[in-house]
């Protein structure tokens, strides 16, 4: 009595293959005591001086998960609050020696996850399924739509 689908079930394949990329990254990055997180504000504050504002927009993180993350990359020593030094009321996520040296690890570790997740396929499908999530990406499914409940985690394959 099922309806036939008359498309492939997108939302699944992509919310699957993106959270057991995710599991997979998390799992690694422990290793070295950090999340994705933590990596994720490293590797962006080394890019340029920024604030923790600036760092939890780019990783799509609220205000108390940045603080929570910041505290934790603070409290290993990884990365420290400064005043900024271009406008002296703002504080900057500034990171340390020992942090540079675990986002260069921890960027070799994201890499390899990628780089094993596109070495499972034929050479030619790599760059097909790269070009074509960037163009969805950055076209008709860039800007998400509010609605009245976000979904949480990615649906099981029944």
């Amino acid at each position: 009595m099922t309806p036939r689908r008359s498309e492939p079930d997108l939302s699944y394949l992509l919310d699957h293959t993106s959270h057991v990329l995710r599991t997979r990254m998390a799992a690694e990055l422990a290793e070295i005591g950090l999340t994705a997180r933590m990596h994720c504000v490293l590797v962006h504050a080394l890019e340029e001086e920024r604030t923790q504002a600036q760092l939890a927009e780019i990783g799509d993180m609220d205000k108390t998960t940045m603080v929570v993350t910041v505290d934790a990359l603070e409290k290993a020593g990884l990365a420290e609050r400064r005043p900024s030094s271009t406008d002296r009321r703002a504080r900057i996520i500034a990171v340390t020696e020992a942090g540079a040296r675990v986002a260069a690890q921890s960027r070799r570790i994201v890499d390899g996850v990628h780089e094993a997740a596109l070495d499972s396929l034929p050479e030619e499908e790599r760059e097909v399924l790269v070009h074509a999530l960037g163009r969805l990406a950055d076209g008709h499914l860039k800007t998400p739509v509010e609605g009245p409940a976000t979904a949480r985690r990615a649906r099981q394959k029944s």
